[in-house]
């Protein structure tokens, strides 16, 4: 894209960090860094929205449009994103994660010299790069407000043709990378547990279980387990166990179910091969339904145990 197509200024402040996304670079206090131009599209789109909740697949539309890739993707561009703002997960001053949501900025966004125009939307930014993220110059007068509506028209004519060019000429070779990447055999998802329980009273007992799942499961040496964020990505949605395993970057789907009656609770559990379909492990574990916290633990616990003795016993035992 010829300079002469970009916005003159686009800079706008984002906490402390002043960010430029004409040169993909930040600033603060003397300290400079370069993002990746997925990075910056994730900043931009994560600020344009700040206060709000954008879900994995907003993002996932709009940072990563035309290639296939799984939620897992975006967990690690924004931790990258953290990493490079100095933000804290657990404490955050920049990008706060809402569980089984998606993610929001919650640091104070404004112009660096001016801001954000009014029609901006985040598929627009994340259709370009950032040397022409959809930035535009303030109104300044009534007199340069028609020029100014042409000028716009045209810029934004010209990015689209700049990403249909890319799109185009990138895809390909995206997807096939995508698809050719092999599934390491020591990896879990550990998908959200279904409540079967009448009306369905235990979801939230359900999802807690998942969550001490993945917890124990990744502390097994070796053992790949996607986050949270990635696994509640496929709740409720119904999608083939290959495509999730393959979208996760998985051989093995772990998922169950939760029951009760009185007060009692049945959790199964099953391992599921990928590549087959077949159930190569499952477990149904009943307990008494008096500490939720200590339940979860147990189960999670036995499970864990179970896997790993497969595993370390090698691939051919989880066959």
């Amino acid at each position: 894209m010829a300079d002469t197509e970009r916005p003159t200024t686009t800079m706008l402040r984002i906490g402390a960090w002043r960010v430029n996304p004409a040169s993909g670079e930040i600033s603060r206090e003397g300290e400079t860094a370069r993002l990746e131009v997925r990075t910056m599209r994730l900043l931009l789109c994560l600020a344009e929205r700040a206060g709000e909740v954008v879900s994995i697949d907003d993002l996932l539309d709009q940072v990563w449009t035309g290639v296939i890739v799984s939620p897992d993707s975006v967990y690690q561009a924004v931790a990258s994103l953290r990493r490079l703002l100095g933000d804290d997960a657990k404490q955050p001053t920049y990008i706060e994660t809402v569980p089984r949501l998606g993610y929001r900025m919650v640091a104070a966004v404004g112009p660096g010299t001016e801001a954000f125009p009014s029609q901006t939307n985040c598929s627009l930014i994340s259709h370009t790069e950032p040397s022409a993220s959809a930035v535009a110059r303030p109104i300044v007068g009534r007199s340069r407000t028609r020029s100014l509506w042409v000028t716009g028209a045209a810029l934004c004519l010209a990015l689209v043709a700049a990403f249909l060019f890319y799109n185009k000429t990138t895809k390909g070779n995206r997807i096939a990378s995508a698809t050719a990447a092999a599934q390491p055999a020591k990896s879990v998802a550990v998908l959200p547990f279904l409540d079967l329980t009448e009306g369905m009273k235990q979801e939230e007992f359900a999802d807690g279980m998942t969550e001490e799942l993945i917890d124990k499961l990744s502390k097994i040496k070796d053992l790949r387990v996607p986050p949270p964020t990635s696994s509640f990505y496929f709740k409720g949605k119904r999608v083939p166990l290959p495509d999730i395993a393959k979208s996760l970057g998985v051989a093995y789907v772990l998922d169950g179910s939760v029951r009760k009656s009185g007060a009692w609770v049945r959790v199964a559990a099953r391992l599921i091969r990928a590549d087959t379909g077949y159930v190569v492990w499952s477990e149904t574990y009943d307990r008494k339904f008096d500490d939720i916290l200590m339940v979860q633990d147990d189960i999670a616990s036995q499970v864990a145990k179970a896997l790993k003795a497969n595993i370390d016993g090698g691939p051919e035992q989880m066959k």
